[in-house]
């Protein structure tokens, strides 16, 4: 292990080749943010190492995202070390919610790679354009077409993965005229069981997933456009090993209505407005499980309206950004309990209680440049954010544990930030510090006996907790060369009234074998710090050298370990691609969790080291291509779990797979 993190010392360090920086202009103010590239026209590209992997396999590569993993699909993005409370994560700007209590349903799972172009991400306060936010957001942008000559594109996608037998098929039909467009994707999986190391099966890991989507456009005039679009998506037998229970179905429909204005005058380079509607329906049940002392099910819905209307402008020196945006959202859960004996009666309770959510929220953004070497951003954003319990039942429920409790509960959310940059013949620095706020979660606010398998205690919300206050201050530093690219990257967050749950001895658990119930409280603070090192180098036109490495360290007031904190970990690649043939070897790994929270169900972890490898060729024949991709992960079958890893599940071991995209 020490000589392979000496040997990744050596070699230069950067995010992968396929999770850059938007391109840097020294005319123009720079930006923060990072984006993924994933595809672009609903056509999948070439220069990616697996054409046809999830949204979370490309997600991950960024230094900023990490995975908590629950089983084979739907992994939930971490950001800065920190989880989807205190994150927020957009499909072209709109809000989302989940409908699982036991956040089986990310929105990321509601999306595919053919039907997305790029992902941006944002550190801290960077991201609040769309909400309030603590450790950043990231905003999936599908493919959109654009107005030309009249003409039709064909794809194809089909792909196989020996190791858990998954089969993927897809295509997508597009078209565009000078006037109108639209582009249809559909993807389908289909997988069983995968085998981690050593050829050990895990059982619950096999998911289908069926993917819709479609959108088109009108122009009504030279700088008028209305946009339609729509993601249907379900899932069924979707299993979760690390879970006690499955998923039997998992349904999206994600609508939007987009109206653009282009420019529209010599100020106002663009102005977007959107209204949105999407309602999610998802049933946890444990009737594949064997040996279940007490049969449940567990259906959630969650129900979201929005709209936002954004403007862009340049004056002067001012590049100028106003996001007006609203949501309201109906989360409701429930669990019945049907005991083996039957003259028993059933139990039954809402987990999340019918909860509303309106929100409010308008920002502004001034990114000024002081000369063609530096610049300045400033934003700010307010928002008023309103939870309703509707539901008398679970108003009464949580009354038990809050008698003063009332229905309704007002917040006043507020964030600003302001960074530095510079850029001068390759070589880059910037810093900056911010401040924002957030609200507590339908869970943490509202979850009633909601039992987490981690930690192995029931949850109980607290309404009365107060807002979530975070200080960041961000720095980096970087040259970028003809042959070489080299950033190193870091934030540190203070959070104050830091949301944690606490035991409560006074308390008796429902669910069998539970070690207690917990109640969420408020921390007086918490630390987390992330630093990254990343570089790109070029041997020759052919060669390239890949490499990344990170590290994050979380503690409370008492220097107690946070849970999810990544040890050291570290990638590094060498590519090779030449005309249509391209080939890449990968190492990746993390040193030894040594640093981990007993207190929040978390153990030692030991290192681990994995080798990919893949390589492709593209083949062309007139006007339409075959992009094949080929390759092998886990090389040498090693059995390992990470940190990440609910309740210690492995991994995947040695997976050959195979990818074709036809484009016509």
């Amino acid at each position: 292990m020490k000589k392979i993190l000496f040997t990744v010392f050596l070699v230069p360090l950067f995010s992968n080749v396929f999770a850059q920086e938007t391109s840097k202009d020294t005319l123009k103010p720079l930006q923060m943010e990072e984006v993924i590239i994933i595809g672009k026209k609903a056509q999948i590209t070439d220069k990616q190492s697996k054409t046809l992997t999830s949204i979370d396999d490309y997600l991950q590569k960024s230094a900023k995202v990490d995975m908590i993993k629950r089983g084979a699909y739907a992994w939930e993005p971490i950001i800065n070390s920190m989880p989807t409370e205190r994150t927020l994560i957009t499909i072209d700007g709109m809000r989302i919610f989940g409908a699982c209590t036991d956040k089986m349903d990310p929105i990321t799972s509601y999306v595919e790679v053919s039907n997305l172009s790029e992902a941006t991400i944002c550190s801290g306060q960077e991201g609040a354009c769309f909400g309030s936010t603590i450790g950043g957001s990231i905003d999936l942008k599908r493919n959109q077409n654009s107005f030309g000559n009249k003409k039709w594109d064909f794809n194809l996608n089909s792909g196989f993965e020996s190791n858990n037998q998954q089969k993927i098929i897809g295509t997508a039909i597009n078209y565009a005229n000078k006037l109108f467009y639209v582009d249809t994707d559909f993807m389908l999986r289909d997988a069983e069981n995968y085998k981690a190391g050593n050829n050990q099966e895990v059982l619950f890991s096999q998911f289908r997933k069926m993917n819709f989507s479609a959108t088109s456009g009108f122009k009504l005039s030279k700088n008028k456009l209305i946009e339609g679009s729509l993601i249907y998506d379900k899932s069924t037998n979707v299993g979760y090993p690390a879970l006690p229970m499955d998923v039997s179905i998992a349904e999206a429909i994600i609508n939007s209505l987009k109206y653009e204005y282009a420019p529209l005058n010599s100020i106002v380079t663009n102005w977007e407005t959107k209204f949105y509607f999407n309602t999610i329906m998802h049933r946890m049940d444990d009737t594949r499980r064997p040996f279940v002392p007490i049969h449940m099910d567990m259906p959630g819905w969650s129900k979201t309206y929005g709209y936002y209307s954004k403007i862009n402008a340049k004056h002067e020196s001012h590049n100028l950004l106003l996001n007006l945006n609203s949501f309201y959202n109906k989360s409701l859960a429930e669990m019945t309990m049907y005991p083996a004996n039957p003259n028993e009666n059933l139990m039954f309770m809402l987990t999340w209680p019918d909860i509303s959510t309106f929100y409010n929220g308008l920002f502004l953004e001034d990114n000024y440049a002081l000369n063609c070497h530096s610049s300045l951003k400033f934003s700010a954003s307010v928002g008023s954010h309103s939870n309703k319990v509707e539901s008398q039942f679970g108003l009464n429920s949580l009354q038990i544990f809050y008698p003063e409790m009332k229905a309704k509960k007002d917040r006043f959310l507020k964030s600003f930030s302001g960074n530095y940059n510079y850029s001068e013949n390759g070589l880059e620095y910037g810093f900056g510090a911010a401040f924002g706020e957030r609200a507590p979660s339908v869970t943490e606010a509202y979850g009633f006996y909601l039992f987490n398998s981690f930690e192995n205690y029931e949850n109980i919300g607290n309404p009365n907790l107060k807002n979530e206050k975070s200080l960041e201050g961000n720095a980096f530093v970087g040259l970028k060369k003809e042959k070489i690219n080299i950033k190193m990257a870091s934030s540190y967050f203070h959070i104050s009234n830091y949301i944690v749950g606490k035991p409560d001895a006074s308390l008796v658990p429902m669910t069998i074998g539970a070690t207690g119930v917990k109640i969420y409280t408020a921390l007086d603070y918490a630390t987390i710090f992330n630093v990254s090192l990343t570089s790109e180098f070029k041997f020759s036109k052919q060669f390239k050298w890949n490499s990344q490495l990170v590290y994050s360290r979380g503690k409370d007031f008492d220097n107690v370990n946070l849970p999810f904190i990544s040890p050291l970990n570290y990638s590094t690649s060498l590519a090779f691609a030449k005309d249509k043939f391209s080939s890449e070897v990968v190492l990746q790994g993390n040193a030894k969790q040594t640093n981990f929270s007993a207190v929040y169900g978390e153990d030692k972890t030991p290192d681990y080291a994995i080798i990919n490898a893949n390589f492709g060729y593209k083949f062309n024949f007139n006007k339409s291509k075959l992009i094949t991709k080929f390759g092998i992960e886990n090389i040498f079958d090693t059995y390992y779990s990470t940190y990440s890893d609910w309740n210690n599940f492995p991994r995947m071991g040695r997976n050959f797979f195979v990818n074709l995209s036809i484009i016509l």
